[in-house]
């Protein structure tokens, strides 16, 4: 009977190391797929802001009639027109081409 206790015991000690081996050797293939997923997320956010790639030239004319008057010491503003902001320019992204190793200008 002791014979056959400890038979059973090496049986669960073997499957239990076939279990974890399996496992070990999976995870190889696990993180793989984790990594593929994260990259075909990340390529679907498209291409990220390029600082360097965007370049912006604006003017900004600002322009309000103000009164101000000081009667004792107390200054009080009055806008007599509401403030006009206008903003006249443009901007351009660039962007690099791999394939071609050239820079293209998107307008």
């Amino acid at each position: 009977m002791l014979n056959r206790k400890g038979q059973s015991t090496l049986e669960y000690a073997i499957i239990v190391s076939v279990v974890i081996g399996g496992l070990l050797v999976m995870q190889h293939y696990i993180k793989r797929g984790y990594q593929g997923k994260l990259k075909s997320a990340s390529d679907d956010m498209g291409e990220q802001f390029d600082p360097d790639a965007y370049t912006a030239n604006f003017n900004i004319t600002q322009s309000s009639k103000v009164k101000q008057t000081v009667n004792s010491g107390v200054t009080t503003t009055t806008h007599q027109e509401d403030q006009i902001n206008q903003k006249t320019g443009g901007e351009s992204l660039e962007k690099w081409d791999k394939s071609k190793d050239v820079l293209e200008t998107d307008e």
